[in-house]
């Protein structure tokens, strides 16, 4: 695709960084969103480095206010958005926590996060991804969000439970379904990516994926073809089961 204005948000390491090189390196300008001002700096510093094109700016994904003044903030700068990764995520809770275990607040944390957050920062920035010929949402979500894999005894993430990081991604899921049903029709693609059990901060050092290939579902499903799939879950470009 031509040069695109793409928004990641979380973007300042792991699996948001990374993307935000790779698509930098294909010839797109990329907002970095960053909830501390230093590191989101820092970060573009490090792109600038490679002669890539960015900029930072200071987006909780959380804040109203803060959501808010970044839409300003693009629409002065670019007066449109041609792709919204919604990266930002947490995930607080133990794994193997029993789902009758788990702190009611852990719950509201992270779906304060992966899901009430995503709903937000996607519906400020829906007008200007209208404004775009090709606009794109991608939703980072994760294989732990799929209801059909965690019923099946035999699939590999059977026993692998997480009660309320698995709902918010099963939530998102949701989210991305409905959602592609209200554009259908329109220049505005939107679909869920499951970047794989990758080494980072989040994923830790027993993943056995690297960041670079963490990034690669983000960058398809960002630059996504006219004839490209809306409405699904991926995982690099495979169908996943919901």
């Amino acid at each position: 695709m031509s040069k695109r204005i793409i928004l990641i948000t979380g973007a300042n390491k792991g699996i948001g960084f990374e993307t935000a090189r790779q698509l930098a390196s294909a010839g797109h300008h990329i907002i970095l969103g960053a909830r501390d001002p230093d590191k989101g700096a820092a970060a573009v510093a490090r792109l600038a480095a490679e002669g890539l094109s960015a900029e930072a700016i200071d987006l909780d994904v959380t804040s109203d206010a803060s959501i808010a003044r970044a839409v300003a903030q693009v629409s002065e700068r670019h007066g449109k958005l041609d792709t919204l990764i919604n990266n930002a995520g947490v995930a607080i809770e133990g794994w193997g926590t029993t789902a009758s275990q788990t702190p009611l607040a852990q719950w509201h944390t992270i779906f304060a996060t992966n899901v009430f957050a995503v709903a937000a920062v996607t519906q400020a920035f829906l007008p200007l991804l209208h404004k775009s010929d090709a606009g794109r949402i991608v939703n980072v979500s994760s294989i732990l969000g799929s209801l059909t894999l965690h019923a099946d005894p035999a699939s590999p993430i059977y026993d692998f439970k997480s009660v309320a990081y698995d709902s918010s991604k099963a939530a998102l899921n949701q989210y991305t379904i409905h959602l592609a049903h209200e554009l259908r029709g329109t220049n505005i693609k939107i679909n869920s990516g499951h970047p794989g059990w990758v080494k980072t901060d989040l994923g830790g050092d027993a993943a056995p994926m690297e960041v670079t290939d963490g990034a690669k579902t983000n960058v398809w499903l960002a630059t996504l073809p006219d004839d490209g799939p809306t409405g699904g879950f991926f995982h690099f470009q495979e169908r996943l089961p919901w």
